[in-house]
């Protein structure tokens, strides 16, 4: 058994000089990601080329996500989202206050609720 939560992190949030990752689980082609951004973004010009498909479920702050094909989908608390594998992506902006608290899960899935 393993218990923990969510919002707790070892360095206080207003101090994370990079995105935090933290994998929660594992299973058969899976894995489900705790990410903590902090007015973090993806650098211009750098993409997120995933091999798996990716549910991304945003907990708690204001985020933007960017396609590759210039599609801007903005995210509050409780916005999930599902991102099909080499769907080309990355995050333009996330809040500092508060902070965001993500939880994104990767795995091979049945869906085609994907943006294009």
């Amino acid at each position: 058994m393993r218990k923990g939560n969510i919002f707790h992190t070892e360095n206080p949030v207003n101090r994370l000089d990079e995105e935090f990752f933290e994998t929660m689980l594992t299973g058969n082609d899976c894995r489900l990601e705790r990410i903590i951004s902090n007015g973090h973004s993806t650098p211009v010009g750098q993409w997120y080329d995933q091999e798996l498909d990716e549910w991304v479920l945003l907990v708690q702050g204001k985020a933007t996500l960017e396609f590759e094909n210039r599609l801007l989908i903005s995210m509050n608390p409780g916005d999930y989202l599902f991102i099909a594998a080499h769907q080309k992506h990355r995050v333009a902006s996330t809040s500092t206050d508060p902070a965001c608290f993500w939880l994104a899960l990767h795995g091979k899935f049945a869906t085609e609720d994907a943006i294009y």
